[in-house]
């Protein structure tokens, strides 16, 4: 066995490990980085092998490129974490696509990889990665949300569905697992300063909510793994907007066509 293989199978395994997805840039990265500072043994996926390396090296994590927008990724993520940690303590689903226009124009292939990254992908980590949690009694699952998921976007339809499911998943999975140990955790970001804006084919254009950075998410998503609340805004304002919504949706979406 190459010496490389060796040091990532007989790793730091008396740190606690955290798969990180979409650790390529922006939020993943943000968080990988916190994480690794905080002494977490960090398992980094992304789609771009170069970057993963060179995070890896930096925060002495493991490098796990996969494409999940393909509906075998997650099954080889989830195999190839096994693989090098033996374990996986805590998972961060932070891998993301968007697209913005006109639902009815939305490109049909691009529709399909929204679905797979946003939703599917992080479903069918969690069922691969659970069981392990559970025989042990400890774990946590944080998810990835986005204000877009809990009052719906104008000309991000697609997008607010994925993120909508995956809200309502992290919900009946709340219920679910108390008491078991495994604690999940849903961030619910608004506009966010990372490259996802420019891959999603159109500039952030609001004046409200400002963007906050990646590395302001990535603390919130850290504290997850110690915090007791189960849903977490950022910035923590717009709990607001959304109590509203789920109050009196009639009013928001007043507000919403006012304000934009």
């Amino acid at each position: 066995m190459a010496e490389g293989a060796r040091s990532r199978r007989s790793g730091p395994t008396g740190r606690p490990v955290v798969l990180v997805t979409g650790a390529s840039s922006g939020i993943g990265l943000a968080t990988a980085t916190r994480l690794a500072d905080a002494g977490w043994w960090t398992l980094l996926s992304g789609t771009d092998r170069g970057r993963l390396d060179a995070l890896a090296e930096r925060t002495g994590g493991t490098a796990l490129p996969e494409d999940l927008s393909k509906p075998d990724g997650p099954a080889r993520l989830a195999e190839a974490a096994l693989a090098a940690a033996g374990r996986v303590d805590a998972l961060v689903a932070s891998a993301g696509l968007g697209w913005r226009g006109p639902f009815a124009e939305t490109p049909s292939d691009l529709l399909d990889r929204m679905i797979e990254v946003n939703l599917a992908a992080p479903l069918r980590l969690v069922r691969l990665l659970l069981p392990g949690m559970l025989e042990r009694r400890r774990g946590r699952i944080v998810l990835l949300g986005s204000m877009a998921g809990q009052v719906g976007v104008r000309d991000e339809s697609g997008y607010s569905a994925t993120k909508g499911g995956l809200a309502m998943f992290a919900e009946s999975l709340w219920y679910e697992l108390r008491g078991t140990g495994v604690g999940v955790r849903l961030v619910l970001p608004g506009a966010v300063d990372t490259p996802f804006f420019d891959r999603r084919g159109t500039p952030y254009q609001r004046e409200r909510p400002r963007p906050v950075s990646a590395e302001r998410v990535a603390a919130t998503v850290v504290a997850t793994l110690t915090t007791e609340r189960d849903r977490l805004y950022v910035p923590q304002w717009l709990g607001f907007p959304a109590r509203i919504h789920g109050v009196a949706p009639g009013v928001f979406r007043r507000m919403a066509s006012r304000f934009g």
